[in-house]
C-alpha cells in the first residue's frame, strides 16, 4: 500500500513515518470487507466528480460535492481504511482535472519533498511570488484554484499569518526591543503584516527552518532588517546545537500538526526553557473536523495530526516546565487551534 509522502529531511523528528505511525497507533486492522465496501463508495464519488467535469458541470458545485463526500467516506472509516482509499483515490483519473489547480499540483506533487512547504503556503496566501503559475493555470485550474483557495482550510492559514503577525506586535507593545523566534517559519510571511518590524521596535526576529530555500528566501527578503534566518529544525532545538539566546515571543505555527504527542511535549518544554520571564510561547494546530481533511488527504497528498482542543491541552498537561497562564483557543471559523503559554 503506498504511504503518504511526509518526509521532511533526515535532521528532522519528522520522519516519513510520523503520520503513517500515529495512523497505525490510531485504529484497527485492515479487514477484506472494510475495504471492499470502502473502494465501493470511493469509486462511485470519484466516478460521479469525473462525469461532472467531463460535462463541463459548474465548477464550484462539482468540488463542494467532491469534498463533502470525500469527508464524509472518511469520517465513517477508520484511519488504516482511509489510509488506504486515499492513496488508490491517488491514482484515479479524477485528478487529471483536479491536477490543473496549482495548489492542489504543488501540494500534491512536493517539489521541495515534504507536505506543507512554504511555497505552498504563498498558494494560500495568494501571495505574489506565485502569481505567474496562477496565470499559467487552465482555465479549469483557475476555477479549482478559486475553490480551494476559499476552502476552510486556507481561509484558516490566512487568518494565521494575521494572527501571528499581531502577537509579535503585541510583544513588541510589552517590551522594548522584543525578541521573537519563529520556528518551522517557511518564508515568514507573516512578518510582511508586522507593524513592529515596519516601525523598528523588535531588536531580533529568528527565523528558524529546515529548508534552506525558505532560509535563503527569508534572508534575501528581510536582507537590512532585524530579521536572522537560520537553519535549524526541531531536532537541533531539541538537542541544543544551535545557541539561540532567549526570547519574548516564541512560536511554532505550522509545526504541530506533522509531531507526533511525545515530541511536542518536548518541543514545547525547550520552547518554555528559551523564554524570557513573563515572555509568551504560542503554538497551533490544525483542528479535526474542519470539513476538508478529506480532500486535503487524498488530492493534495497533504496528511496531517488533525487535533481536538483536548488532544492540545493533553500536550500542555504533559509539559514539565512551569507555565503561569494558558490560553487555548479557535480562529474565527474554528480550523486552527493556538495555545499561548505564559512564563
Amino acid at each position: 500500500m503506498k504511504q503518504f509522502q511526509t518526509a521532511l529531511d533526515g535532521f528532522s523528528l519528522v520522519t516519513s513515518q510520523s503520520i503513517s505511525e500515529h495512523t497505525r497507533s490510531s485504529g484497527n486492522n485492515l479487514t477484506t470487507d472494510q475495504i471492499k465496501e470502502g473502494e465501493a463508495e470511493l469509486a462511485l464519488v470519484l466516478s460521479l466528480t469525473q462525469q461532472a467535469f467531463e460535462a463541463n458541470a459548474p465548477v464550484p458545485g462539482t468540488m463542494k460535492a467532491l469534498t463533502e463526500r470525500l469527508q464524509a467516506l472518511k469520517s465513517k472509516t477508520t484511519p488504516l481504511t482511509w489510509a488506504h482509499l486515499a492513496s488508490v483515490a491517488q491514482g484515479h483519473p479524477v485528478s487529471s482535472f483536479l491536477l490543473q489547480d496549482p495548489l492542489t499540483r504543488w501540494s500534491f506533487e512536493k517539489p521541495r519533498g515534504y507536505s506543507g512547504d512554504a511555497y505552498l503556503l504563498d498558494f494560500i496566501y495568494e501571495h505574489p511570488a506565485v502569481a505567474a503559475q496562477v496565470a499559467e493555470a487552465s482555465a479549469l485550474g483557475a476555477e479549482v484554484y478559486d475553490f480551494t483557495r476559499r476552502a476552510a482550510s486556507a481561509v484558516a492559514v490566512r487568518e494565521r499569518r494575521e494572527i501571528l503577525a499581531a502577537h509579535v506586535d503585541a510583544a513588541a507593545e510589552a517590551t522594548d526591543g522584543a525578541e521573537v523566534l519563529a520556528i518551522a517559519a517557511g518564508h515568514l510571511r507573516e512578518a510582511e503584516l508586522s507593524k513592529a518590524l515596519r516601525s523598528g521596535r523588535l531588536k531580533r526576529w529568528v527565523a528558524l527552518d529546515q529548508d534552506p530555500v525558505s532560509v535563503g528566501t527569508v534572508s534575501s527578503a528581510f536582507q537590512g532588517s532585524c530579521i536572522e534566518a537560520i537553519n535549524g529544525s526541531v531536532r537541533t532545538i531539541l538537542g541544543r546545537a544551535q545557541k539561540l539566546g532567549t526570547f519574548d515571543f516564541i512560536y511554532a505555527a505550522g509545526l504541530y500538526d506533522y509531531l507526533a504527542e511525545s515530541v511536542a511535549v518536548r518541543l514545547t518544554e525547550r520552547c518554555l526553557q528559551m523564554l524570557k520571564p513573563g515572555g509568551k510561547f504560542l503554538l497551533a494546530n490544525f483542528a479535526k473536523d474542519i470539513g476538508v481533511e478529506g480532500y486535503m488527504e487524498t488530492f493534495m497528498n497533504w496528511p496531517l495530526i488533525w487535533r481536538t482542543d483536548e488532544d492540545v491541552q493533553s500536550i500542555i498537561d504533559k509539559v514539565k516546565h512551569p507555565i503561569a497562564d494558558v490560553s487555548l483557543t479557535r480562529g474565527e471559523n474554528g480550523g486552527v487551534i493556538y495555545a499561548v503559554l505564559t512564563v
